[in-house]
């Protein structure tokens, strides 16, 4: 099942178990079981501290638990974890043997202290996933360890191409989808403190106090993506008292599939590039406050004075200059129907979302570089591709549009303006747009649309406080400056052309020099010398 290099790894990390358990694997007739057998089989015969039986009784066939001699078992996969799942795999084998997690101790302890709901006082999690999908391990992963940490808490990882009946069922038309006891819990990319929080109802009135205790920054930054983690590091590298809040680490990169134009890094992908950025920072003095939103600057009320930072749990930050990096988001085609059907056929990753229209006719909204690329690549899954151009042809790359004109299962339509998404029984069944050289109205069936018309960028709550372009693009000079003294920005929420990731650390490398330019030409306010 794995090959001899696969096999060699895999024993190097399994010999850090070191609490026996046993992988109880519920198999049928079918070629999968047999295929999952075969994973299973290989990974008892690298470790003596694990064993194998092949009498479970679990509705879903093929799927296996991982538990502990003598405890109920809480990992389930009803999946063959390889591909993307693999590292949720390995590092489940490897928390339920005892290796301790790399998380911080109160994080820890506030999963252990995590109530049951219920009756039965327990958290049962289901989380579908398609093995293709590079946002899915992440929730798979934080769910196993909870799972680990807490005797409450159950969680089975569900391949949806795998039991697509059930996927059909349950109308799960975007991964990760996850449940909590049978009900929507939440769908998207969740890290496990985001987890908790949702489950700890106490968690943000004890965050926010402890926020609003923070001593005052020299520079705080908002965003944590490439233009975010570059200023924190150069700013940092003064010797500075530097912060760095986000709502997520690694920002749009963690949606990104594949990066290969990071000069000096031949090819990776957004989850690993995210993690890379989070490390640098960390190597250095950064204070990094993950999952919070800001919601309102608050300029100084005198020059040099502090800037404030209110986020969305009640706290507010201070700080002598402030650098705002907050990123973009998919732009939306605001038709009816988008709100109505997303996540219910209405999908922005193709990568994530793809298997499961594996079949099926699908549309792609948008004729540049990554409408023509999310194209090609459904091509291969699903049943047929049809792509929608509002321009009179596509924008994309020469060599992405001749790639899209030898695929047979893909029609183009160019001046195609979308004015509906239909649906049918709470989710997509079909598509409207109008032909913009004839004037007609025309109507596709299809199960998904995808959307990929490019980016908005994340500023809304900055309007009426700063200058912002009629785009809503923060306006910069030279030196990433905005129209408020001390507030600096960077990367793609700015006026900056060519939103690209190298792009946006260059900016924030530079919005980090011009405020450390403005403090040291600036006087410290008076309660910080005073203090």
């Amino acid at each position: 099942m794995l090959d001899d290099t696969l096999k060699s790894q895999l024993q190097a990390y399994l010999e850090r178990v070191k609490i026996p358990f046993e992988i109880v694997a519920s198999l049928d007739d079918s070629a999968a079981a047999q295929e999952m057998h075969g994973l299973l089989q290989d990974i008892i015969a690298l470790c003596d501290k694990i064993t194998l039986r092949t009498d479970g009784s679990d509705a879903r066939k093929p799927s296996f638990t991982l538990a502990r001699i003598g405890e109920a078992p809480r990992i389930r996969f009803a999946a063959i974890p390889l591909g993307h799942e693999f590292t949720s795999l390995v590092l489940a084998l490897l928390q339920v043997g005892g290796h301790p997690p790399k998380i911080e101790a109160e994080l820890i302890e506030q999963i252990r202290n995590l109530d049951g709901a219920g009756s039965d006082n327990e958290l049962r999690f289901e989380t579908y996933v398609s093995l293709s999908c590079h946002n899915c391990p992440d929730v798979v992963q934080a769910l196993n360890l909870m799972a680990v940490l807490n005797p409450r808490i159950q969680h089975v990882t569900i391949d949806g191409g795998l039991f697509q009946q059930e996927v059909e069922s349950r109308q799960i038309l975007a991964v990760p989808m996850v449940f909590l006891n049978g009900e929507h819990f939440g769908q998207g990319r969740m890290e496990v403190d985001e987890i908790v929080a949702k489950l700890d109802t106490g968690a943000a009135a004890r965050d926010a106090a402890k926020l609003n205790a923070k001593a005052p920054y020299d520079v705080l930054i908002v965003g944590g993506g490439p233009a975010g983690a570059a200023a924190a590091v150069y700013a940092a590298r003064k010797g500075i008292r530097t912060g760095m809040l986000a709502e997520r680490m690694g920002g749009q990169t963690m949606d990104t599939m594949s990066i290969e134009n990071f000069i000096s890094v031949l090819e990776t992908d957004g989850p690993k590039f995210a993690a890379a950025l989070e490390q640098h920072a960390k190597q250095y003095d950064v204070e990094i406050l993950n999952l919070q939103r800001a919601e309102k600057l608050i300029p100084a009320a005198q020059p040099g004075g502090l800037i404030g930072v209110q986020l969305a749990n009640g706290a507010t930050l201070k700080s002598r200059s402030v650098i705002l990096s907050t990123g973009a988001r998919w732009r939306e085609i605001n038709v009816p129907g988008e709100q109505e059907y997303r996540n219910k056929g209405v999908a922005y990753c193709p990568h994530c979302d793809g298997p499961l229209f594996k079949g099926k006719r699908v549309a792609v909204i948008g004729g540049g570089n990554s409408g023509v690329e999310a194209a090609i690549d459904l091509a291969g899954v699903v049943g047929h591709v049809t792509l929608l151009e509002f321009g009179e042809q596509l924008r994309a790359d020469a060599v992405l549009v001749n790639k899209l004109n030898s695929l047979g299962n893909v029609t183009v339509h160019t001046q195609a303006q979308t004015t509906e998404i239909n649906g049918t029984d709470g989710k997509v069944s079909g598509l409207t747009y109008t032909d913009r050289a004839s004037g007609e109205s025309k109507h596709v069936e299809l199960a998904g649309v995808f959307v990929q018309i490019g980016l908005v960028p994340n500023s809304e709550w900055l309007k009426g406080t700063l200058e912002l372009s009629r785009h809503g693009e923060i306006v910069v000079d030279a030196r990433g400056q905005t129209s408020v003294p001390g507030v600096f920005a960077a990367g793609d929420v700015t006026t900056v052309p060519f939103k690209q990731i190298i792009i946006a650390t260059g900016d924030g490398a530079k919005a980090a020099l011009g405020a450390f330019d403005h403090l040291i030409r600036t006087p410290a306010p008076k309660e910080l010398v005073a203090a």
